[in-house]
């Protein structure tokens, strides 16, 4: 039954970048080529470990912190993360912004390209490793490679590590930090900004090639947010779901936007604030990630979907910054501390609820693969389950290093960033 997973993933890999891109081959962003957390590959090693060496293929130092999640393309791994100085005080010096680049093959650094840091001297840390610097997890078109910094900055990297455009981000009215990341949509890089002040959040469009504005479309109504876009297809056309809630419940905590100019489609009230939305089986399922009521609605609609096509609530989904993940008729929820909660999609009855013992993150958004296999994956303590209806533990991995970044997955292997390594795990070792 998980095989659907298999035509769902070429319907999304259709409307996403207007291009080739096989899941297989590549993970080119934050929750790899649908932006949702599948993967068509069927030879993911289950069991690793570092003590051992088990299946891990190589290990690679990292130049600074972060907690952006990796992506792949090719032959190559892009990282981001941030370095300050020895003894430099983190209130007062702005962090070097590093983009690193490995070789899938045996991991060794190819190039470290530095991008200059944009206007936002910050003072808040709680972002984690690299202070929130290095949040956001770059994307891809086997071209260029895009990232964001919370500097507020964001520029193209071509495959060779050189600079091909820089933009500064402004206004830069964030909370905290910038925490999600770009994706692409044809020929733009589409950047959500959820402010605090909701006057000056948007959708900006930029061009892929040079970083101009194509377009941009204010959305006053939505607050502060941490969540990356996803684009889903909803009976044949394009979605673009943005959410930014704040701390609390909000009319337009989510909204659909029409990927090519940015122009309303839907809103509906919630909580919306870290996670990114799952989407199967005609459902779309949000929730805060920093605890309150989930969510799941019928995408179909227009306008204000609050009163029409909300399907089912849950009451309290604790916090929970990884993203939710459906799989065949089951939604899956990660959430603090270590817990795995399992409902059905069609009536949001809870089927199960089992502790992760000793998992080392919850900020890190779960890998489905063909056969319905979770990877609840970092470079610290992990778990693979097996979906269904009944908790299956089919293995628990530990690397000893643990961080927050989700898995990137392509090429039969599974690349993981911890805060001192960059590793590589994959079957033979």
């Amino acid at each position: 039954m998980p095989n659907r997973i298999l035509p769902f993933l070429a319907a999304a890999l259709s409307l996403l970048v207007g291009m080739s891109v096989w899941a297989g081959e590549n993970w080119p962003s934050f929750r790899g080529p649908t932006g949702l957390g599948y993967t068509d590959e069927k030879n993911l090693p289950l069991n690793w470990d570092g003590k051992e060496g088990k299946n891990v293929l190589w290990t690679s130092p990292l130049k600074g912190q972060g907690h952006a999640s990796p992506v792949v393309w090719g032959g190559k791994v892009f990282v981001c993360t941030a370095l300050w100085a020895p003894h430099a005080p983190r209130e007062a010096v702005i962090p070097e912004h590093h983009v690193l680049c490995y070789a899938v093959s045996d991991g060794k650094l190819l190039w470290d390209t530095l991008v200059p840091p944009g206007p936002w001297l910050r003072n808040d840390f709680r972002s984690g490793p690299g202070g929130g610097y290095a949040a956001c997890t770059p994307v891809t078109d086997g071209k260029l490679v895009y990232c964001v910094f919370s500097s507020s900055v964001i520029a193209a990297i071509d495959f060779d590590g050189k600079i091909a455009w820089r933009k500064e981000i402004v206004p830069y009215t964030f909370d905290v930090t910038i925490g999600g990341s770009p994706i692409l949509y044809h020929d733009t890089v589409l950047m959500l900004c959820a402010m605090t002040n909701k006057a000056d959040s948007r959708m900006i469009a930029y061009d892929k090639t040079n970083g101009d504005i194509k377009w941009q479309q204010k959305l006053p109504n939505m607050t502060f947010g941490h969540t990356t876009p996803t684009i889903i297809d909803v009976k044949g056309s394009p979605q673009l779901l943005v959410m930014g809630g704040g701390m609390g419940s909000a009319d337009h905590a989510i909204e659909s936007l029409d990927p090519s100019d940015g122009h309303t489609l839907w809103w509906c009230k919630g909580s919306a604030e870290s996670a990114s939305p799952a989407y199967g089986d005609g459902i779309v399922y949000f929730d805060s990630g920093r605890g309150g009521a989930g969510t799941a609605l019928d995408p179909t609609g227009t306008g204000d979907l609050s009163k029409t096509n909300i399907k089912w609530t849950v009451p309290n989904i604790p916090e929970a910054l990884s993203s939710p993940v459906i799989v065949d008729k089951y939604l899956y929820r990660l959430h603090s501390p270590g817990v795995l909660k399992c409902f059905e999609v069609e009536t949001g009855k809870q089927v199960y609820s089992h502790r992760l013992e000793g998992l080392t993150t919850t900020w890190a958004s779960p890998v489905v693969d063909p056969e319905g296999r979770i990877f609840c994956a970092s470079a610290g303590k992990s778990y693979v389950i097996q979906s269904g209806p009944e908790f299956k533990v089919l293995a628990v991995n530990d690397l000893g290093d643990a961080n927050h970044p989700s898995p990137a997955v392509a090429q039969g292997k599974i690349f993981l960033v911890g805060m001192n390594n960059v590793y590589c795990v994959g079957a033979g070792k």
